[in-house]
């Protein structure tokens, strides 16, 4: 079967130089692990924002999915050593790895994923994951303090070049500061755990994927549940309204989770703001103006940090 890169990820040589050099080199380094790891491939490419993953069987006739990475991306960096660290518990289970080629071999997870299921099951699914996940974390992962500091140095240069209401930027820069400042207990952090980070093994047990592990609060967690599948929530089968499912849905995870309500909303706000601020630094770096796209989601940063406390 002929390797295809997706439309999809070829389609990420416009965020620089060092993403089509990968991209270029791709094709060979995943018939390179393919024939390394004596792996024949059985389905159709399928890929992430940073990656290439192919449906595999391998000699023995297991099947798995390689995941190919890009080496760019150094929130995925020690993403197999945290699958190593919770040993199929919680998360998809590690057959092999090879960091220097970003690859890795999990078990193959035929789904669904949570993208179908009402959203506050969803969140008490993530929230029961949440607690299996959640366990001390290892000494080479990085801090989510450390990336968190950085980000809101950043944020705080953006100054007026920011469409976001001039209270809630300072509001996620001081919140993040005492985040940061009075850090609870380090646990592994999935970093990126959404609906479609959830996908359904062969018995129908909900394993999280794709992990951008980091050290640090479990309360940094539950924003991404919030921002996906946000048009439902204005959809014709919306009940009450967007800010009241987004209480639906966060309310399900803390409670869950058993989490404390004020930090996890906290941190949903920092992190909120910090993704608009992004927005803005990714047009600024390409020399243009906010496109519509970039607009809009900016406009639910707003509204998911709006809705969480009023």
């Amino acid at each position: 079967m002929p390797l295809t890169i997706p439309a999809g990820l070829l389609a990420q040589r416009a965020l620089g130089d060092d993403w089509g050099s990968w991209l270029d080199r791709l094709p060979r380094l995943a018939a390179e692990l393919l024939d390394d790891w004596r792996l024949r491939p059985t389905g159709t490419s399928l890929h992430g924002f940073c990656s290439l993953v192919l449906p595999v069987v391998d000699a023995d006739g297991t099947t798995g999915a390689l995941k190919v990475g890009f080496d760019g991306d150094d929130e995925s960096l020690h993403e197999g050593l945290a699958l190593q660290h919770w040993g199929g518990r919680g998360a998809v289970r590690l057959q092999r790895a090879d960091p220097r080629r970003r690859a890795l071999l999990l078990d193959w997870l035929p789904g669904p994923d949570l993208g179908d299921s009402w959203d506050v099951e969803a969140c008490e699914v993530v929230g029961e994951l949440y607690g299996r996940l959640h366990i001390p974390a290892m000494p080479q992962l990085a801090g989510v303090s450390s990336y968190v500091e950085r980000w809101l140095r950043e944020l705080g240069e953006l100054g007026r070049d920011l469409p976001v209401p001039r209270r809630y930027v300072e509001q996620a820069l001081s919140l993040g500061a005492d985040l940061v400042a009075d850090e609870v207990a380090s646990v592994v952090v999935h970093g990126d755990l959404h609906y479609a980070n959830v996908l359904a093994d062969d018995a129908g047990e909900w394993l999280a994927i794709d992990p951008k592990p980091m050290a640090g609060d479990p309360h940094y967690e539950p924003a991404p549940m919030l921002w996906n599948r946000m048009d439902e929530l204005s959809g014709p089968g919306a009940v009450g309204s967007v800010r009241d499912g987004l209480r639906r849905r966060f309310h399900a995870l803390v409670d869950t989770a058993g989490l404390d309500e004020d930090r996890a909303r906290d941190w949903v706000v920092v992190r909120m703001v910090l993704n608009a601020g992004w927005a803005v630094q990714d047009a600024q770096r390409a020399g243009r103006r906010l496109s519509s796209e970039e607009q809009d989601w900016i406009t639910r940063c707003i509204a998911v940090t709006k809705a969480v406390q009023d």
